[in-house]
């Protein structure tokens, strides 16, 4: 790796002449954060709309909003965040979140509240873009997997472990706390990223033309967005996603949709872009499913339910590490289709277990899903990532998370609509099956190699990962 000075640098390179392990360790810490926030509120609810005296329905919109501008935005910010600095772009979405964060405990109504997470969220898909770009581009190609294994596993740690933070801190102290609990962490990021992340060029506001693509993608993500959340109460809602092909269809034939699509036509990127949503999806259901099933079926306790379902992150920490060290030494594909299928086997286990569970019996197959989600995780982000062209890096890191976004809210809406086809009787098998069909899908996705991309010829020395990705 060869250090340049700051002058000669595209936006965005780190020059190193040794692996910054510093910067994964910023990289992963800010998403579990990012992802945190998408669940940790969910048990709050209840004590926000009491203690801003308002309605159930306006309380939600504390997840709403932050969830919302989140998955709404990452395509559009891919794109603005490949033509500018990684640092400034890092210290300016990290401040924001803390920021709103700090603003939403303080809520004293609920349009402050609702105001403050909007700007949580549009924070947040900063984040959630830069992270996986970050933990690339901060360590040489050889040890790329166990880098990107970092945010990779952290990510959804945080997602999944968030119910279970947000309830200790609701019981000890209370709503506002779930939103300043995050901000010790945000801080420490911030320092590290400051002194520990070279100068590179200044962050531009986005022009006219990013702005309105930035409406056309918020516009239609948001519906369809809306029309799945507002289906699992009435299924009559889904058609509501009707409107969001007009936004969405002006902006992939518009100039900020056709180069996204450009890349993303590449076969290797929409086959690890399908894995990484079905993988989501199967998650996301199966953990709807088994949740509901344990508490409201079998009459298990909140707390033995919360220690079942513990098993699958616990897994899946284990394996992060493993995946990551296991695909810089055997390649990524292989490793990521070996992760698919453990999860794949784990999630299969679930179906023949009847109508009366044990908790035992549910948590070592969680624990087996989750240790395979854990070998998966880095390697696909590594095959997305190395086959991206180093100028759009960004870009496809904002695919990669709007695949997995869609994925966890497509999953329990599928599983909802399932178990209701299904009938009482046969509800939870057919979800379950749902769950694990969706699993599986990812395993040939995950196999089959696509076609090798062209090459994109590099102008100038660079110590960006990407460039030197093996294939």
């Amino acid at each position: 790796m060869t250090d340049h000075a700051s002058g000669s640098e595209r936006p965005g390179r780190i020059p190193a002449v040794e692996d910054r392990w510093l910067l994964v360790a910023v990289a992963g810490l800010l998403s579990f954060v990012a992802m945190l926030d998408m669940n940790i509120v969910n048990v709050a609810l209840a004590d926000i709309s009491e203690g801003l005296h308002t309605t159930a329905a306006t309380a939600q919109w504390a997840v709403l909003g932050y969830q919302l501008p989140v998955i709404a935005l990452l395509l559009p910010v891919g794109r603005w965040l490949d033509g500018v600095g990684l640092r400034p772009a890092l210290l300016a979405a990290t401040g924001g979140f803390t920021l709103c964060s700090a603003l939403a405990a303080a809520s004293p109504w609920a349009a402050w509240l609702i105001a403050a997470r909007i700007g949580q969220g549009a924070c947040g898909a900063v984040l959630f873009v830069l992270m996986p770009v970050l933990a690339m581009r901060a360590v040489r190609p050889q040890v790329r997997s166990r880098a990107m294994s970092v945010p990779a596993t952290l990510g959804p740690l945080g997602a999944v472990t968030g119910p279970a933070v947000g309830g200790l801190l609701l019981d000890q102290l209370g709503w506002r706390s779930v939103f300043l609990v995050k901000i010790p962490f945000c801080l420490l990021a911030l320092a590290v990223a400051w002194k520990a992340m070279p100068r590179d060029s200044r962050l531009r506001p986005p022009d006219r033309r990013s702005l309105a693509d930035m409406a056309l993608v918020a516009t239609g993500v948001t519906v369809l967005l809306l029309s799945l959340t507002l289906a699992s109460d009435a299924s009559a809602w889904l058609l509501l996603a009707l409107a969001a092909v007009p936004p969405l269809w002006w902006w992939l034939r518009g100039p900020g949709g056709r180069p996204v699509a450009g890349v993303l036509r590449e076969a290797r990127l929409l086959r690890a872009h399908g894995a990484v949503l079905a993988l989501a999806a199967g998650f996301a259901a199966m953990h709807y499913v088994v949740a509901l099933h344990l508490q409201r079926d079998d009459g298990v306790s909140a707390t033995t339910t919360g220690l079942t379902v513990l098993a699958f992150p616990l897994g899946m920490a284990l394996a992060g590490p493993l995946g990551g060290r296991l695909a810089d030494r055997y390649g990524p594909r292989s490793v990521a289709v070996a992760g698919a299928m453990l999860t794949s086997v784990g999630l299969l286990l679930l179906i023949p277990l009847g109508d009366t569970w044990s908790p035992p019996d549910v948590a070592w197959r969680l624990a087996l899903a989750g240790i395979g989600m854990g070998l998966t995780g880095g390697p696909t982000q590594t095959l997305v990532m190395g086959a991206a062209p180093p100028d759009r890096a960004a870009t496809v890191g904002s695919a990669v998370q709007l695949a997995r976004s869609l994925g966890f809210t497509l999953g329990p809406a599928l599983a909802t609509a399932t178990w209701a086809l299904a009938g009482a009787d046969g509800g939870v098998r057919a979800s379950l099956t749902l769950a694990a069909v969706a699993a599986c899908l990812a395993v040939p996705l995950l196999a089959l190699p696509g076609r090798r991309p062209t090459p994109t010829p590099i102008p100038e020395k660079t110590t960006d990962a990407a460039t030197t990705a093996p294939h």
